[in-house]
């Protein structure tokens, strides 16, 4: 018996300090050096202190700042997996809601929340999750629908909004992946920093 124990604990042993141990700071002694922007969460700093990270969403609740994406994560504070608020961006417990296209749930939340918004037509990334409920990004149309509101909650002209919209769009990934997108932080951020 012993003969087969001691290969098995040794091999056990070896592979827990290569896959457990050696690996996991190889890979981030790389990303450190590679990428150390994005190693470190990305975070988006103003005047030496982090206001957020690029690649998470945040609740903006006001009418003076553009809005994200609703967000189906599980409330900080929800005692049962079941409870689901718009917008925490709680990343704790990223996940979807995991409704079908068919659900009646997310037919009213979707109606509710274009209600919210005025009614009419509305982007569908105004209305609808992202499947981490974390996505930091609006399209270029959802940003553009929420300018004038922005814009008179500022008392800014309206075409000034729409021109920090355009100069805040990204283009699609090496041009061809995704689509067109503005990040929610970084345009509030550019909008706090307008001089009126």
């Amino acid at each position: 018996m012993t003969s087969l124990l001691r290969p098995a604990l040794v091999l056990l042993a070896l592979f827990t300090a290569l896959t457990g141990i050696a690996y996991p700071l190889a890979v981030t002694g790389i990303a450190q050096v590679a990428v150390p922007g994005a190693a470190n969460g990305s975070q988006v700093t103003v005047a030496g202190r982090v206001v957020g990270s690029a690649l998470v969403g945040q609740a903006f609740a006001t009418d003076r700042y553009f809005h994200g994406r609703p967000s189906a994560t599980t409330a900080p504070d929800a005692q049962d997996e079941a409870k689901t608020v718009d917008s925490p961006y709680n990343a704790a417990s990223s996940t979807g809601s995991n409704l079908a296209p068919s659900s009646a749930a997310l037919a009213e939340a979707v109606k509710a929340r274009a209600a919210a918004l005025g009614g009419g037509p509305v982007p569908a990334d105004l209305v609808t999750a992202s499947a981490s409920g974390l996505d930091p990004d609006i399209s270029p149309a959802a940003a553009a629908f929420q300018a004038s509101r922005v814009a008179r909650a500022r008392g800014l002209p309206e075409d000034e909004v729409r021109a920090l919209v355009k100069r805040n769009t990204m283009g699609r990934t090496f041009g061809v992946l995704g689509e067109p997108r503005v990040n929610v932080l970084a345009l509030n951020l550019a909008l706090d920093g307008l001089k009126r």
